[in-house]
């Protein structure tokens, strides 16, 4: 290492932390990146993307590998107590759906291509605004830059005291990996388009979802969707006669989605006072976990990731504290506004009308972190 390259430590090899790593790395930073599993996976199954961190992908080089096992649905269908709402072609949007696995593997790749140190088994447990680095073993370690990407139980943030709001919604969901079984879901219903994302709404009587997305040509993504409170509708393994008495067409995919154990998660929004101390910035869920409704979890961990790399890497050596909260002033309004649309979408189920992919809901979707003029022309659309 030069005596002129500055060096960043980062917690949790998730999209977040991955991200940021492969962009300071292709940017000239020394780059160490610590997982305290003992291996590198992804968690759960499938995935959608849109246009903001597709930017980032390609600009990382790693579209390309992506789309290798992935696929743009032609429409976004929702059905609501068995009737189709809409389907919403997105004509002129960039989307795409993938399993998280394929695309966190090839994240991976991508970062060990640009030179970042993965480091598997080793836990950061706290960090100080001066970029020291602890980890679990009782060693430190001293960087330019620490990023905390290490999810909604973030030790990094934890470490500095920042302030938590988190808010938790009435519904969560139950997500799995399954093969695609089309033909026998045409057999069911051979005017379906089943390459669709589809939405489907159980809202008479008992309310129950499933958000039907294809991954690619062999694998399906499936996310059943109960209230909290439901005891046999968020149980797991799945009640699979409950969900195939209110859900028949899919039947099927069901019965493979009942062998895996699975695990139900509540729907949370995390809302921080800050993202940044010193010289430590969070990204990911540890900054701003949200609902699932508009699919931009992971949308929002990558453009943030990629605008902070490319923000410390213009910072001044002297300042990078400075540049971070620049950072955050000039990006977190986008992330802050997508969390807002996101949980009222969950606490309303206003998502089973259909049709809410447009206007601003579409801000974030079509927001490209990797343009320099962005807030320029924002700046002139207003």
């Amino acid at each position: 290492m030069s005596a002129q390259q500055r060096h960043a430590e980062i917690s949790g090899a998730g999209f977040a932390g991955l991200t940021a790593a492969a962009a300071l790395a292709q940017r000239g930073w020394s780059v160490r990146l610590h997982e305290r599993s003992d291996e590198l996976r992804a968690e759960g199954a499938g995935i959608v993307l849109w246009g903001n961190s597709l930017k980032v992908l390609q600009r990382l080089g790693a579209l390309h590998d992506l789309k290798a096992r992935a696929m743009r649905p032609p429409a976004y269908e929702t059905r609501t107590d068995n009737a189709i709402v809409s389907q919403e072609r997105l004509e002129g949007v960039d989307w795409m759906t993938m399993t998280r696995p394929h695309l966190h593997e090839t994240l991976v790749r991508t970062a060990r291509e640009s030179g970042v140190e993965l480091v598997a088994g080793s836990e950061v447990t706290g960090a100080t605004a001066d970029g020291t680095v602890t980890f679990a073993d009782g060693s430190t370690a001293e960087a330019d830059l620490v990023i905390g990407a290490d999810g909604v139980g973030s030790a990094v943030r934890d470490s500095l005291g920042f302030q938590v709001d988190r808010q938790r919604s009435r519904d969560g969901i139950t997500r799995f990996l399954v093969p695609r079984r089309k033909a026998e879901l045409a057999a069911l219903e051979p005017d379906t388009e089943w390459d669709n994302v589809i939405d489907f709404w159980n809202m008479s009587g008992r309310v129950l979802r499933v958000l039907y997305t294809p991954a690619n040509d062999d694998e399906l993504y499936i996310a059943l969707m109960s209230p909290a409170a439901d005891a046999q509708g968020s149980q797991v393994p799945i009640d699979l006669a409950l969900w195939q008495q209110e859900f028949p067409q899919l039947a099927p995919v069901l019965e493979d989605a009942a062998t895996i154990a699975g695990r139900y998660y509540g729907y949370q929004t995390t809302r921080l006072d800050r993202w940044t101390e010193g010289s430590v910035a969070l990204i990911g869920d540890a900054a701003h976990a949200m609902c699932p409704a508009l699919a931009q979890g992971a949308g929002c961990a990558m453009m943030n990731a990629w605008t902070l790399a490319e923000a410390a890497t213009r910072a001044d050596a002297t300042d990078v504290a400075g540049a971070l909260v620049e950072w955050e002033r000039v990006e977190r309004p986008f992330t802050d506004r997508c969390q807002d649309r996101s949980q009222h979408y969950a606490d309303s189920r206003s998502m089973s009308q259909g049709g809410q992919f447009a206007g601003d809901i579409l801000e974030t979707a079509q927001y490209d972190p990797t343009d320099a003029r962005r807030h320029d022309l924002q700046e002139v659309a207003r």
